[in-house]
C-alpha cells in the first residue's frame, strides 16, 4: 500500500514535469479563463512530494551470521559473532527530473530519469542479536558495534552485486511506466542519462 502511495505521488510529480513541457510546446502556458483569475498556492503539497522525491522501488532483506575478530598480538582475539537482519532499498531521486529531461511529441513522451541510486542500507537492530562474545572484556561495547557496522557494509556490497540498481531499472519500468501512461493519458518511454566519462589528463 506504501509503495502504491509513493508511485501516485511520483506520478503526479512527474505528470507535472509533462504537463509544464506541453504548455511550453505548445504555447498554451497562459490558459484562457471566463470571469475572475484566482491563483492557489499548495505549499503543504509542494513540500510533501519533496519528502517524497526518492521513489523506493526494490527492497532487498538479508539475514547474516557476523563473526567478527579483532587481532591481537599478545592476547586472545576479542571475538564477536552476532545474528543481523537487515535491509538494502533501490530508489530513483525524481527531483532531479526536469523539463529537459522530458520530451516527444503528441503521442509519445520520453522521460529521461536519474540513474537508480542505492537510497538506504541498514541493519534492522530490532531484529538482529548479539550471540556470543568471547575476550572482549571491558572492550565488549566497541566489539560488537564495529561487527555491525561491518555487517552494515556488507549488506551495502552484497545489495550492489546482486543487481539491485538494475531490479530498480526493471521495477521502474513495470511500475511507474503504467502509472505515468494512465495518469498522462499518452504512450511515456523511460529512458536514463548518459554518463559520459573523461579519461584522466596524461
Amino acid at each position: 500500500m506504501k509503495l502504491l502511495i509513493r508511485v501516485l505521488v511520483a506520478a503526479v510529480f512527474v505528470t507535472g514535469i509533462i504537463a509544464i513541457w506541453e504548455a511550453v510546446r505548445t504555447g498554451k502556458w497562459f490558459p484562457s479563463w471566463s470571469g475572475d483569475e484566482t491563483q492557489t498556492t499548495h505549499a503543504m503539497v509542494l513540500k510533501e512530494v519533496q519528502a517524497l522525491g526518492k521513489l523506493e522501488l526494490v527492497k532487498y532483506s538479508f539475514k547474516d551470521i557476523v563473526e567478527h575478530e579483532q587481532i591481537m598480538q599478545w592476547m586472545p582475539n576479542p571475538k564477536a559473532v552476532l545474528i543481523v537482519q537487515g535491509e538494502a532499498i533501490g530508489c530513483l531521486d525524481l527531483t532531479k527530473i526536469t523539463t529537459a529531461d522530458v520530451g516527444g511529441d503528441a503521442d509519445t513522451i520520453i522521460v529521461h530519469l536519474p540513474e537508480p541510486e542505492l537510497c538506504t542500507y541498514r541493519i534492522d537492530h530490532s531484529k538482529s542479536k548479539v550471540y556470543n562474545t568471547e575476550f572482549a572484556f571491558m572492550e565488549e561495547a566497541t566489539l560488537v558495534q564495529d561487527a555491525y557496522k561491518a555487517a552494515e557494509t556488507q549488506i551495502q556490497k552484497a545489495a550492489l552485486e546482486m543487481g539491485i540498481l538494475d531490479q530498480t531499472k526493471r521495477n521502474a519500468e513495470q511500475i511507474l511506466k503504467p502509472t505515468l501512461e494512465k495518469v498522462s493519458g499518452k504512450k511515456i518511454l523511460l529512458r536514463y542519462r548518459l554518463k559520459a566519462q573523461l579519461s584522466a589528463p596524461r
